[in-house]
């Protein structure tokens, strides 16, 4: 399957061109997200536009490949599901621990957020004071 990959400001936008994710499809989205997080924009958002289907394994090596990339403190959004898709992720009961949107901009904006977002945390900005607690 082709998998078109396109460089933003803050992240990396993988689009698949075929209709249909198989478990061999997703494991070619995992290696390219894997190649992802080992670069310096390690952000990811995966646009399913193009998808009508899904196989259920897929289903959860996506889910999985979402939480390596937060366990390395980089984003993974997933956006532009049909209902299909939806109903896929749902009947697995992935859907609620996902991060999805409905569109490529949204997507974006959570990927900004998170990046704010860490920012923040990671910064040694903070000094609280230590008599007050």
């Amino acid at each position: 399957m082709e998998l078109k990959i396109d460089t933003k400001e803050k992240y990396q936008l993988l689009t698949p061109a075929g209709a249909t994710i198989t478990a061999i499809i997703a494991a070619e989205i995992v290696t390219v997200c894997n190649k992802c997080l080992e670069s310096p924009l390690k952000n990811m958002v995966l646009n399913l536009e193009n998808v009508e289907e899904i196989a259920p394994d897929a289903c959860q090596t996506l889910t999985d490949l979402q939480q390596a990339f937060y366990d390395k403190s980089a984003s993974f959004v997933m956006c532009c599901l049909s209902s299909k898709l939806e109903t896929a992720f749902d009947e697995l009961g992935l859907l609620e621990v996902l991060n999805l949107t409905p569109t490529l901009s949204e997507a974006s904006d959570i990927v900004m957020m998170e990046e704010i977002e860490r920012e923040l945390l990671d910064s040694d900005d903070f000094e609280f004071d230590k008599e007050s607690a």
